[in-house]
């Protein structure tokens, strides 16, 4: 069969580095050409994008799709999540791959693919959380890096679930920074978080708005310092997850500095919304519990300049959707009992381009950096993916600066009952997306099919 032939034309190609009018020739599954008119070159369809901008889809390097956690399981499968991305540009995620602990590591990844594999529409990889390092577990680790699975994650937060002490964190950083891979990390101080919230039980505080107040500024700041120390002694790339608040971006500013390899991301929840949200009456708050919390808004203000100076390397959704009555169900009566998470997989390229770039906080191309380059680089799939470039997978984004996205949740396609940002309307639309060459958002409207997606054996990570 022949390869089909698709012309994206008359857009603005920007990438990380460059801003061009330029027509896009896809052949198959990859670019072929990008070049300033194409229009005399045969081909099987065109995609119109005269007025708008062509990014490169979005790698979003931090998501729970069917992820177990307190008691549930996230709301948005790979089927419903990875629908939900690609309607907002993003044709690639990193999934996390919890080990359950006394279960091997590569019967815990197996687990995983089964989940996604026929269900994914756009493509996907895994890290893999480490919850037990059993004997053997180091030679498993080596043996998945191999096999493309090229970070893990590791918890400093929630005792007694996932969380792991010093002397595990400082093994797999060595390992990591043997073999070529990345270690995420989840930076609070946990033993001290549980403190706090057991003393706010025991006074009867127990609504929604306490999670904030029991995970300060300072356990985060402590435990990324803590973070940064574990991985000079191991001689290892340290990747810092979902970072909310000036003292810990402190902490990885010192750290790059002193050109320790420490790298971080942050969510749109931390740079659009503050903690005056658990100020909201009744169970209403339980919307934002979200680990780290919801921060100040003058902190959201230091995230948007390590955004544009380059402290930080990512923004992720951090996608963890549970319904609101389900966290009602599980933890009306005690704010420790209410699932953490938060939908955002939908919304990452909508946020930034209208609160960074309308706003003049971040360049179109800084975005892109953001949204698909720098997550393509950090975990090893750059240049496959998060660029537009002859050989790169044609994964594509038509985005009309001049349309406006409702956000809501009779709006959005994500199987969650509530939206963080309900009632807003933005500046900026996904109008097409390709996905490896083919059409799989067109005009609004999903036009791919589940299990369009294929795993990503990933390259080194933590080299950029």
């Amino acid at each position: 069969m022949t390869d089909l032939r698709t012309l994206v034309r008359g857009g603005t190609v920007v990438t990380a580095d460059t801003e061009t009018e330029a027509d896009v020739l896809v052949v198959g599954e990859r670019v072929h050409a990008v070049s300033i008119d194409l229009s005399d070159v045969p081909t099987d369809q065109v995609v119109d994008a005269t007025g708008c901008y062509v990014l490169p889809g979005g790698v979003d390097a931090h998501t729970h799709l069917d992820f177990p956690l307190q008691g549930t399981t996230t709301s948005d499968d790979f089927e419903t999540g990875s629908v939900a991305a690609a309607h907002g540009g993003t044709t690639t995620v990193i999934n996390f791959a919890l080990q359950q602990r006394g279960r091997t590591l590569p019967a815990s990844l197996e687990e995983w693919h089964h989940k996604a594999e026929k269900r994914s529409a756009i493509d996907y990889s895994f890290h893999l959380i480490v919850t037990d390092l059993y004997r053997g577990a180091a030679d498993d680790l080596r043996h998945l890096v191999g096999e493309g699975i090229t970070s893990f994650k590791l918890y400093m937060a929630y005792p007694d679930d996932l969380m792991v002490d010093d002397g595990t964190i400082y093994r797999v950083l060595e390992l990591a920074g043997r073999e070529g891979a990345l270690v995420c990390l989840h930076a609070e101080n946990g033993g001290v978080i549980d403190v706090l919230v057991q003393r706010a039980l025991a006074d009867g505080r127990r609504g929604p708005a306490w999670h904030g107040a029991t995970r300060p500024v300072s356990a985060e700041a402590e435990a990324v310092h803590r973070a940064r120390c574990l991985a000079r002694l191991a001689d290892a790339p340290l990747y810092i997850v979902h970072l909310s608040c000036e003292a810990a971006l402190t902490e990885v500013e010192v750290g790059r500095a002193a050109d320790e390899p420490v790298y971080a991301e942050t969510c749109p929840h931390y740079l659009v919304l503050d903690d005056s949200r658990y100020s909201a009456p009744g169970f209403e708050s339980a919307k934002y519990v979200v680990t780290p919390p919801l921060r100040s808004r003058a902190d959201q203000d230091v995230l948007w300049g390590g955004l544009r100076h380059g402290s930080l390397q990512v923004v992720a959704s951090d996608h963890c959707p549970t319904c609101l009555a389900e966290k009602e169900l599980l933890g009306r009566d005690d704010f420790s009992l209410i699932p953490n998470g938060a939908p955002g997989i939908e919304h990452r390229l909508v946020l930034l381009y209208h609160h960074g770039v309308r706003t003049s906080r971040l360049s179109l191309r800084r975005v892109v950096e953001l949204f698909a380059t720098g997550p393509a680089r950090l975990f090893g799939l750059f240049p496959r993916k998060g660029t537009i470039a002859p050989g790169a997978d044609a994964d594509l984004v038509v985005f009309d600066p001049r349309g406006t996205t409702p956000l809501g949740v009779e709006h959005h396609h994500m199987n969650v009952d509530y939206s963080l940002y309900q009632g807003m309307e933005v500046e900026g639309r996904v109008r097409t997306v390709l996905a490896r060459g083919r059409v799989i958002v067109d005009a609004g409207r999903f036009v791919g099919e589940p299990g369009g997606g294929r795993f990503l054996p990933r390259g080194e990570s933590g080299r950029p």
